[in-house]
């Protein structure tokens, strides 16, 4: 089955591509028979990667990169095909770089290593937190860094304008090429939804812009009432002892007149028992008007409070909607995982991390999926939207791990409707979805697209490192929703996860163990 699939992904390839894809792939296979034959230990010290290449047509927009371990070659696609293709360095024995499935989420053109004496990683393209990046770096013709991928300095010079935040970086343990795919499940765009989005958008973020309005004053009324009542209890507690007082006074008169043994005595006593009872009487007087007064007070107190909670939650709501309409219009990627049996989707912001580092992407929905055969591997295939084709889109597959071939694979699993129905209609180009055995690295979190790492293949460059620090929490009620109107607008898609993650092992197929979030990023709020 892998022979066919290798076959079928080549043929295809070399149909798409044309001439210089032929070339270049004949080559590879060429090179791979001899580095069969060298046997393994030689052919790793073999300066045996191809020269830099750019396809001879004019290039677009890259959409994913694929760094192919064995091959020691990264290859960049657009829409049409490969555009770039260079040598590139990856992890050496014990800090290898991890094979599966990233984006970049950080671009620094000077980038200096804070792990490694401040080493110079120049046009830096970071794809994990704790520090896997793609950068330029010299190559001694083999794996030779300590878990990134090192591409020429001028290649890594001209390609770094070029991409963008987002952008699907997939690590290959072999030789990988996006193969033309079709199947019912993938999205097929509506054109009246798409162009409905903008007017969509406009009515939902006036709404959001009211709902805001609405809750800032509800907010700012029950901050006033509060505030007229908070003097209340204070002066409630003062009337209460002045009439504890009195009353201890009156009895005490009392006790007084009823010991008096002499006339004299007893009109002492009664002229200081009609003070006692007048100043008992005020004192209570006082109490009880003081009482009727603060009710009313107390009240709207309470009425204030519950009207501006009702206010906040019409916020969030339309906060929410505001913000989905908007990310309606961005690509979405989908992340199925047979080891949670869960869908994961997450869209890009383009807003800036509350932290500073990178930019925040939208994780709020996750569902559980129905998959067939859920003890049967499904393999790991990355299905991407490369461009509109007629009124729906073209799609490719690019299959990094054995398993299902990738139509049996998505044949299997049960994708809920209403997720479909939500982000389906308006699906763009550069959209994706990964059917994948493992569960999403420890370190995916808000600041990063998916991260997933192949179980099976070392993991020697991610533990040798720390790990990424943990999400912070960031509030979500200081106005709506950080596109275009202030605010931060990032706590209604963003909840902070456990920093210290439990292990899942659903594999158990390599030596490394492998890492899933105790606890989910964010549940479904349809």
């Amino acid at each position: 089955m892998e022979n066919l699939m290798t076959t079928a992904q080549s043929t295809v390839a070399m149909r798409r591509w044309g001439p210089p894809g032929i070339v270049t792939l004949a080559a590879m296979l060429a090179f791979a028979a001899m580095a069969a034959a060298m046997g393994p230990a030689t052919a790793a010290k073999q300066a045996r990667q191809p020269a830099e290449a750019v396809a001879p047509r004019e290039a677009g927009e890259p959409i994913m990169a694929i760094v192919s371990i064995k091959s020691q070659q990264v290859t960049f696609y657009d829409a049409d095909g490969w555009i770039l293709r260079a040598p590139v360095s990856t992890g050496t024995t014990g800090r290898e770089t991890p094979a599966g499935v990233f984006a970049i989420i950080e671009k620094d053109k000077d980038h200096h290593s804070t792990m490694y004496d401040d080493a110079w990683m120049p046009n830096m393209q970071r794809i994990t937190w704790n520090g896997i990046a793609l950068h330029g770096g010299p190559l001694p013709g083999y794996a030779a860094s300590h878990g990134c991928v090192r591409m020429p300095f001028g290649f890594a010079e001209n390609l770094f304008d070029k991409t963008n935040i987002g952008m699907r970086v997939i690590i290959s343990p072999n030789d990988a090429v996006p193969v033309d795919f079709t199947h019912p499940a993938l999205f097929v765009p509506k054109p009246e939804a798409i162009a409905a989005a903008p007017g969509r958008i406009g009515k939902l973020s006036a709404e959001a812009e009211e709902a805001t309005r609405a809750a800032d004053e509800t907010k700012k009324a029950a901050t006033a009432a509060a505030k007229e009542a908070q003097s209340l209890p204070a002066m409630l507690r003062k009337l209460e002892q002045q009439k504890t007082r009195a009353d201890a006074e009156n009895a005490y008169a009392d006790k007084l007149l009823a010991n008096a043994k002499t006339d004299q005595a007893r009109a002492k006593a009664e002229e200081l028992k009609q003070k006692a009872a007048a100043k008992a009487a005020d004192a209570a007087t006082q109490l009880d008007a003081a009482k009727a007064a603060a009710q009313p007070k107390r009240d709207a107190v309470a009425a204030n409070k519950e009207a501006a909670k009702a206010a906040a939650a019409r916020k969030a709501d339309a906060v929410k909607a505001a913000l989905d309409a908007k990310l309606a219009l961005e690509p979405v990627s989908v992340y199925i995982s047979r080891a949670t049996q869960k869908l994961y989707v997450r869209r890009n912001t383009h807003k800036p991390a509350p932290d500073g580092g990178g930019e925040v992407f939208d994780t709020s929905i996750e569902v559980p999926v129905t998959i067939r055969n859920p003890d049967q591997p499904l393999g790991t295939h990355v299905f991407t939207a490369m461009a509109k084709n007629g009124t729906g889109l073209r799609w490719s597959v690019v299959t990094i791990d054995d398993g299902d071939n990738a139509k049996d694979a998505l044949d299997r699993i049960a994708i809920p409707q209403e997720v479909w129905d939500r982000i389906g209609p308006t699906a763009l180009p550069r959209s994706s979805i990964i059917i994948s055995d493992e569960p999403l690295s420890a370190e995916t979190n808000y600041r990063t697209e998916f991260v997933a790492v192949l179980s099976n293949q070392p993991q020697g460059g991610f533990i040798t490192r720390k790990p990424t620090a943990p999400p912070m929490a960031v509030a979500s009620d200081d106005g709506y929703g950080g596109w275009d109107n202030g605010g931060n607008g990032f706590g209604f898609f963003f909840q902070p996860r456990d920093p210290y993650p439990q292990p899942v092992n659903p594999r158990r197929r390599g030596q490394y163990q492998y890492y899933q979030p105790a606890q989910p990023m964010q549940r479904s709020f349809w």
